[in-house]
Formats: structure tokens, C-alpha cells, sequence
């Protein structure tokens, strides 16, 4: 008989949510899209740490949110283990800045300074457990989220 009054095993999920973006991040939280994005819009320098080479991968608040809820409903005997809710698609810093250019139509200069000592050259998640409990995978493109966020922040950025 399975634990709890014949209920399959799940109670806590443990995730990890791998560098998430997109709308309603506030102006000011460190992330790195919202400073670029922000930056841009006001026409200031993007400031990238290090020479731009590291990696990130960014997911977009609804494949977020779309895998929060998947796990949240998924009952099985497997849930004990953490699962990656990220997008593995990288991206450098220098690629995102170009991006953010061309999105917002603002020409982007760019500032490097030191990379911190505990900054990771690369940072991309490996979600094939979200693949194989959730059936989960990031449907939206950098580009497409990006559009979005720039959006969002062009309306509230003076």
C-alpha cells in the first residue's frame, strides 16, 4: 500500500529556478537582462562583468511559472530529488547585449569591469529530470522574451 491512506508518495518538491526573466522584474533587482534592458532604454552604458565570454541561459517567467505548475501536479515516487526548472540554451553576456541592442533600437555601449572571484563562467541547467516527471521543457525563445521584457520596461522606465 502506498504511503499516506493509499495516496502516492509527492508531499514537497524541491526546484531549482535557473536565472528567470522577463515582466514585472523590478528595474533595480541585479538581474542581468532587466540592468541591460533598463540601461539601454535610458541610454547608459550596459555594464558587463568580466570579457563577456561567460555563459548564461535565460527562461522566461511563463516557461517558469508553466513548470512550477507541472510539478506541483505531478504524482510520483520520483519527486524527492530537486528538478531544474531553467532554459539550457546559452547565451555569452556579449550576445545579450547585442540583442538588447537590437531590440530596443538603442545603439549599446558597453563597460566591462572585473569578474567577481565567485562569478561562474558559465551557468546552464541541466533539466532532462523536468523533461522526463513534468513532460516540461522552455517553449519561449530568448528573443521572443526579450521583445516582451523590453516592452514592459519601455512602458515604466523615464
Amino acid at each position: 500500500m502506498a504511503p499516506h491512506g493509499g495516496q502516492r508518495a509527492g508531499g514537497a518538491r524541491m526546484v531549482r529556478i535557473v536565472d528567470a526573466d522577463g515582466v514585472r522584474i523590478m528595474e533595480n533587482d541585479g538581474r542581468v537582462v532587466s540592468n541591460f534592458v533598463v540601461q539601454a532604454l535610458r541610454g547608459k552604458e550596459l555594464t558587463i562583468y568580466g570579457d563577456g565570454s561567460q555563459t548564461r541561459s535565460f527562461c522566461y517567467v511563463s516557461d517558469l511559472v508553466d513548470g512550477l505548475m507541472k510539478l506541483m501536479a505531478t504524482e510520483t515516487d520520483d519527486i524527492h530529488l530537486p528538478v531544474n526548472i531553467g532554459n539550457p540554451g546559452e547565451f555569452t553576456m556579449n550576445e545579450l547585449a547585442e540583442k538588447v541592442g537590437e531590440i530596443t533600437g538603442v545603439p549599446v555601449k558597453i563597460k566591462y569591469f572585473p569578474l567577481p572571484d565567485d562569478d561562474p563562467k558559465q551557468r546552464q541547467p541541466n533539466i532532462e529530470r523536468a523533461k522526463k516527471l513534468l513532460g516540461w521543457e522552455p517553449t519561449v525563445a530568448l528573443a521572443e522574451g526579450l521583445k516582451k521584457t523590453v516592452d514592459y520596461f519601455a512602458k515604466i522606465v523615464k
